[in-house]
């Protein structure tokens, strides 16, 4: 077992790097971290001849938060089961970090990408209201 010292804390290695080794597909010995490695390159390949996902850039990212939060809101059903559920304060939070995104990139986004997060955040805040409201009433 390896101990490492620093800035006050003390790091133990209960398993040294390398020690562990299993077999692969070929016959040929691998460690760990490789056989974990192949492996998930097994299941992301797989998974993306499945499905072809979109490009992922600021907008989609922002996209999916806010689907995210519809879903949430109780706007979008579950697509596996075709029911829609409501989680408040998990939408407020999803909304919260919209809100954290647009403070943290102020001058760091296009302009289509700084209306679209402004739009969304409105929207999504006007339909929390709602939900409030639904609620309280």
């Amino acid at each position: 077992m390896e101990e490492k010292q620093g800035n006050g804390f003390t790091f133990k290695d209960k398993e040294p790097c390398g020690q562990d080794e299993t077999m692969n597909k070929a016959g040929q010995k691998e460690t760990d971290s490789a056989h974990s490695k192949n492996i998930f390159q097994d299941k992301m390949g797989a998974e993306q001849n499945a499905a072809t996902l979109p490009e992922i850039n600021f907008s989609s990212f922002i996209i999916s938060l806010s689907s995210s939060t519809l879903f949430l809101l109780g706007d979008i059903p579950d697509p596996t089961t075709n029911q829609t559920q409501r989680n408040l304060p998990l939408a407020k939070q999803t909304i919260d970090i919209l809100g954290l995104l647009k403070e943290k990139t102020i001058g760091n986004l296009a302009r289509d990408e700084t209306q679209l997060l402004e739009s969304l955040l409105y929207d999504l805040r006007m339909r929390y209201v709602e939900e409030l409201k639904k609620s309280a009433g």
